[in-house]
């Protein structure tokens, strides 16, 4: 197929599919460190042009990366899903576009669509669409998890409590958890990212956080962010593993550089649902991802890093996920350069998760090198609540004192639930009126003395 067209008498011509779609991208650091950038905004908009004529199903034909050589393009290739894709087969990226902004495009019929679609189809379309078009269709997309509790329910938001600490220590973890607990965060999942990978150390914030959880009978579930690795010689030690978390990217070879493969995944999925610790589902999958992973490792092969970014949730929905969330901003401003950017990114990631069928969330965050600040994450808050997204992240502060990065905090979810009116994950809701953390209407209670407040000195990992 030729890559071509004419504007005002000029003709653009481009090598190939990967050409056009790095081209046709929003301009963003990554894709100019890479050496893949538009080159001015004239060549941009041509290759949107080109892009918007290009039919859906050139994507399974012309692989952006070989097939031959990529074990994320042999999974997206052989696990496409003929039947749901046959009611838009006939059109062209632009004609998906109007498509989805189109009231035909239905909560049901974009859930029967997902499996159809391919990451390089959608991070396509999501070339052609402005910030609002992202938001409009993602809010049509619904989808649901469940282990302990239910996450994705229209109308809901759900929150990671993220209660790192710079050496682990269990009373600091404990302090953060608390903190959380009683702002009313914690039912996407009490998850930490350790600051060790000393066995014996994440062992006992397992057990401490698993403890919290059953001895005030939270439905909600915790997950340690160490390697997959870790986590299987964990369980087999007997230790108490909800999610099984990894990092994983686009392109076998970024996911190399983690250290993952698609059979390790397999063999760690297998070993979560052999646990059968959910109460209500089997979602036991955690993953997160990035914009600019691939670049990072020198993986990309000349795709661009949002192309990149969604080929990596093909990778996910394999294992159908309780969650997953891009980590935005948190790579820094070699490849999302400002508070612009990372807005764009955001909104491109939950729309292109939401498309696939993922149960996406996002960290809404940023480094300190950026050129980005608070104001700039605010936005992308009402922004993504707006749209939709599964859950966000809660951080004492919105400064994570273990990674260096600034996120969000408890206070910006009860901003984004009173002024939006979400809701949390309903057994989670339940469950804090039931301690008087929030009364009948999920507002805060007036301080009291409670169970919680009460008891978590007591906890035995934290007795010696």
């Amino acid at each position: 197929m030729l890559y071509r067209t004419t504007i005002d008498s000029h003709v653009f011509a481009f090598d190939d599919l990967r050409q056009v779609m790095a081209f046709a991208s929003p301009a963003r650091s990554g894709d100019y460190l890479a050496g893949i950038g538009a080159a001015t905004a004239q060549q941009r908009m041509a290759a949107r042009h080109v892009l918007a004529e290009t039919p859906l199903r050139q994507f399974l034909t012309e692989a952006l990366i070989p097939y031959e050589s990529d074990n994320i393009t042999r999974l997206i290739i052989d696990g496409h899903d003929a039947q749901a894709f046959a009611p838009v087969a006939h059109l062209t990226v632009g004609d998906l576009r109007n498509w989805l902004l189109s009231e035909a495009a239905t909560t049901a019929t974009l859930t029967a669509l997902a499996p159809g679609l391919t990451p390089e189809m959608v991070a396509a379309v999501s070339k052609l669409m402005r910030n609002q078009d992202l938001v409009s269709v993602a809010k049509k997309c619904s989808v649901v998890t469940r282990f302990r509790d239910t996450i994705g329910l229209p109308g809901h938001l759900a929150v990671r409590l993220q209660p790192n600490h710079p050496t682990d220590d269990l009373r600091g973890v404990a302090a953060s958890t608390l903190d959380g607990l009683l702002y009313g965060a914690g039912d996407a999942v009490i998850g930490l990212n350790p600051a060790s990978d000393s066995m014996p150390v994440l062992g006992q914030l397992l057990r401490m956080l698993d403890e919290v959880i059953q001895r005030f009978e939270i439905p909600t579930q915790s997950c340690v962010l160490t390697h997959v690795t870790n986590t299987l010689k964990l369980a087999e030690a007997g230790a108490p593993v909800d999610l099984v978390f990894q990092s994983i990217a686009g392109t076998e070879k970024a996911n190399l550089s983690f250290g993952v493969t698609p059979e390790l995944l397999d063999e760690a999925y297998a070993a979560a649902l052999s646990l059968k610790r959910g109460t209500i589902g089997d979602n036991v999958m955690y993953f997160e991802t990035g914009q600019g992973s691939a670049l990072s490792a020198n993986a990309n092969f000349g795709v661009d890093q949002q192309t990149c970014e969604a080929r990596a949730y093909a990778l996910a929905r394999r294992y159908k996920p309780f969650l997953i969330n891009t980590v935005v901003g948190f790579i820094g401003p070699e490849y999302l350069y400002d508070g612009k950017q990372i807005i764009r990114a955001g909104l491109e990631d939950h729309f292109c998760g939401k498309l696939l069928g993922l149960p996406i969330g996002c960290d809404i965050c940023y480094t300190n090198h950026a050129e980005a600040d608070q104001d700039d994450m605010d936005t992308l808050l009402v922004l993504l609540g707006t749209a939709g997204i599964n859950f966000i992240m809660g951080i004492p502060g919105a400064d994570d004192v273990m990674l260096n990065y600034q996120s969000t905090s408890f206070h910006d979810a009860l901003f984004l639930r009173e002024t939006l009116g979400l809701k949390r994950a309903p057994e989670f809701e339940a469950w804090l009126q039931r301690m008087q953390i929030t009364n009948a209407a999920g507002q805060l209670a007036p301080p009291a003395a409670n169970r919680l407040l009460a008891d978590m000195s007591g906890l035995s990992a934290l007795a010696s």
